[in-house]
Parts: C-alpha cells; sequence; structure tokens
C-alpha cells in the first residue's frame, strides 16, 4: 500500500481539495491510501501559529503525522505554498518521500518575486486589506485571481465561506505564511526522488513561468494545463488525476544524479 500526501497553499485547507481527492483515489493503484494534512495555523489547525519559515512547517508536518500513526515513505501532491514545503521535505528527509507531484509554484531563486506573485494582484490584495474586506469580497477575489474555470464557481464560493467560518486564518497567520513563503530559498540542485511539475498557463496568482523556470533549472517533466488557473486541481481535477496517473505508468526513472547548480 503507498501513502498520498496532498498539500494546500497560502491560508488554504484540506477542505479546499473538494471533488479533487476522489477524483485523485480512483485514479491511484489500488489500496493507496490518500491524507490530506493542514499546515499550522490552517483549516483544523487554524488556531496554531504558522511558522515564519518552510523548514518549521515541515517538520510540524513530520510530527503531526508521526502522531497520528503515519509512517514514510509518501507520496505528494502539493501546490503553491504546499509545493514549497515538499520540496523543503524531499531536501532535508530525502528517504521519506518517494515521489512528488508540485502544483503551480514558485521558488526563489529561480524566479524573481514579480513573477512569484504576479504584479497585477498588488492592487486588489491592497485593497482588502486596508478596507477590511468581508469575508465574502475576500472568497470572491481569491475566486478571481485562482480560477479560470470552476465547475459550479457558486455553490465553490459557498463552500469556500463555510470553510472560511468553521476555521477562520487569522490575517497574522496569513502574513507570517507568506512571510515564510517569500524567504524560502530551494536548494539548487534537485532532490533525488522522482518529481513531476504540473502548470496551468492562465494562472493569474503565479506566473506560469515559475513552473517552466524549475523545470527547466531541474531538468523535471513539466505538463501544462491551457486553460486553468492557479488552483488547477479545482479548474481541471480529472485532468490532473490523468497526468498523475500516467506518469505512475511510466517506467521508473533512474535515481537523479546532482545537477550541477551553475553559478
Amino acid at each position: 500500500m503507498s501513502t498520498w500526501i496532498l498539500l494546500r497553499g497560502l491560508t488554504r485547507e484540506q477542505g479546499h481539495w473538494g471533488a479533487f481527492v476522489p477524483t485523485l483515489l480512483a485514479a491511484l493503484p489500488p489500496g493507496s491510501e490518500l491524507l490530506t494534512p493542514d499546515l499550522p495555523g490552517n483549516g483544523e489547525l487554524h488556531a496554531q501559529t504558522s511558522p515564519t519559515r518552510v523548514e518549521d512547517m515541515v517538520e510540524a508536518l513530520r510530527a503531526a503525522l508521526a502522531e497520528q500513526g503515519h509512517r514514510p515513505p509518501y507520496n505528494v501532491v502539493a501546490m503553491s505554498l504546499g509545493a514549497m514545503v515538499t520540496v523543503a521535505w524531499a531536501h532535508a528527509h530525502p528517504q521519506e518521500l518517494t515521489r512528488c507531484v508540485l502544483i503551480n509554484t514558485s521558488l526563489r531563486p529561480f524566479s524573481p518575486f514579480w513573477h512569484r506573485l504576479q504584479a497585477r494582484n498588488y492592487p486588489r490584495i491592497f485593497k482588502l486589506l486596508l478596507t477590511r474586506a468581508s469575508a465574502e469580497a475576500w472568497e470572491r477575489a481569491i475566486m478571481a485571481m485562482t480560477t479560470r474555470h470552476p465547475a459550479d464557481a457558486q455553490a465553490t464560493l459557498q463552500h469556500w465561506l463555510q470553510l472560511r467560518a468553521q476555521h477562520p486564518v487569522s490575517t497574522a497567520n496569513g502574513l507570517r505564511q507568506l512571510w515564510a513563503a517569500t524567504r524560502y530559498r530551494a536548494p539548487k540542485a534537485r532532490p533525488a526522488m522522482p518529481m513531476l511539475v504540473l502548470n496551468a498557463l492562465d494562472d493569474q496568482l503565479v506566473h506560469p513561468s515559475c513552473s517552466a523556470a524549475l523545470a527547466q533549472r531541474w531538468q523535471l517533466p513539466l505538463i501544462r494545463h491551457p486553460t486553468a488557473g492557479h488552483d488547477l486541481p479545482l479548474d481541471a481535477a480529472p485532468w490532473v488525476a490523468q497526468q498523475i496517473q500516467s506518469w505512475l505508468a511510466m517506467p521508473a526513472p533512474r535515481p537523479a544524479v546532482p545537477v550541477n547548480p551553475g553559478p
């Protein structure tokens, strides 16, 4: 039996995976176990203080999984900040991860900050912060920045509002997570386990070039969806599951040889 972990991004939680969970589980090998842990400060852990270092998020996650009785090795599917946590985990404890799928992430030093959070979003975010916007205004803005064609936008919005009411993420924790993502610097040499990069070409939050830069630097396979947004599992859940299923069916690659990091 293989164990798969799903990791979400900035201020998001396990509930935001929605219908992607059963869709992915149906595409995985029979007997696979699927876990959807929250990062500290999000979801069921919203009362905890979010670490300001991605590396500390890794250790909190590992401790929580061990406390729940889970043991590595794990396969990980992660997006955005969750993918940064995955990279840090793979770098610090490579023996614990078997395969990693990185979705719409961005890593310093491979991409500039104005690509990692596209400048078109700065005015909207500042306005929401300065005007103390309502929960609905925030979730509508997040939807506009992260999705392009969700199957049922209104139902998704209502679900997100329910999650926000049940597990409110504090502004302080949101800022702490943003600071962690901003300051995290990935290793120049790629981790040893197989990795797949999935990317949406209509990502309005993180520029698609960030995934391309990562894939090129680490010589990773890159598969791109032509119309989806940042929340690729929401916009195109069957497509994401199919790409992972096809990747798993390919012959196992040879163990990675550290890539020359260059200057």
